[in-house]
């Protein structure tokens, strides 16, 4: 199954000049979604993960599927006041400002072996904010899944020192 069939192409979304990659047709598809999620699975159980780490939103939607069929905890990575305890927290660029990113303090534990997933792998910023997360928490993080990476946006760049897998490249 070519999973790239499945996503549409938004021209001028959020703006003009760029071309959104809409996931939610994938994701409508029972099949086409199974294909993905299945695909996640095996490569997180590949890596050995002993958790799975996913920043909102969309990777929840993606790791918690993976998790639950593994057996594994989820671990949401959220923005500022969404999390009820205590937070680690980080700040990161953007190319048109900055984010900050949370997940609970006790979240992971020392030495523990983490695959981080997401949807879109596109300047990188977000997946490299959370795995500074994982790691100052002592986490191990064995690899990064992702349904699609934009390559052309070179975000795999931040990211040399860590397996990754993208189901889709453009």
């Amino acid at each position: 199954m070519n999973l790239a069939d499945y996503i549409v192409d938004v021209p001028d979304f959020p703006k003009e000049g760029i071309i959104f990659k809409d996931i939610s047709t994938l994701m409508s598809d029972g099949p086409a979604f199974k294909e993905a999620i299945d695909q996640c699975i095996a490569y997180a159980k590949a890596r050995g993960a002993e958790v799975v780490v996913g920043p909102e939103a969309r990777g929840f939607i993606f790791g918690c599927p993976v998790s639950a069929s593994l057996g594994l905890g989820f671990i949401p990575v959220r923005k500022p006041g969404k999390l009820p305890r205590a937070t680690d927290e980080i700040s990161y660029d953007l190319e048109y400002g900055s984010n900050t990113l949370c997940m609970h303090s006790d979240a992971i534990k020392p030495g523990q072996k983490v695959v981080i997933i997401d949807d879109i792998l596109a300047t990188g910023g977000t997946i490299k904010a959370t795995i500074d997360l994982v790691e100052k928490q002592g986490g191990v993080v064995e690899g990064l899944c992702f349904l699609a990476e934009l390559g052309f946006l070179n975000g795999r760049a931040l990211l040399t020192e860590y397996d990754m897998h993208a189901l889709i490249t453009y």
